[in-house]
């Protein structure tokens, strides 16, 4: 009777430390990838901030201007290139008094 509980009690302690090593390995592999996805945390963090200071350098006006002139071909505006239209005189009343009256302009 005694040597069946020897045994019992020594398969017991056997199991339970398999059971230990395994727990232990699992809790280093989730410390690892819990270890990767902070550095990871922490360079897309990076990346947003530099994304975020070369967004704000990309929204000036002066580079928005830059573009526009180099890449857009546009210019700025003068009187001399500016083109006034000119409504018909019936037309043109109407119009007027309808953008007046709306609070706008043509």
């Amino acid at each position: 009777m005694m040597a069946r509980l020897a045994v019992l009690l020594l398969v017991a302690v056997v199991v339970s430390a398999l059971y230990v090593v395994q727990v232990q390995y699992q809790s280093r592999q989730l410390f690892t990838e819990l270890d990767h996805a902070l550095r990871d945390a922490q360079q897309l963090a990076a990346d947003h901030e530099r994304l975020q200071v070369e967004k704000r350098a990309a929204a000036t006006s002066l580079r928005v201007e830059q573009i526009a002139r180099g890449q857009l071909a546009m210019r700025a505006i003068t009187p001399a290139i500016t083109e006034y239209v000119k409504l018909p005189a019936q037309a043109g009343a109407g119009a007027a008094r309808a953008a007046s009256a709306a609070g706008g302009a043509l």
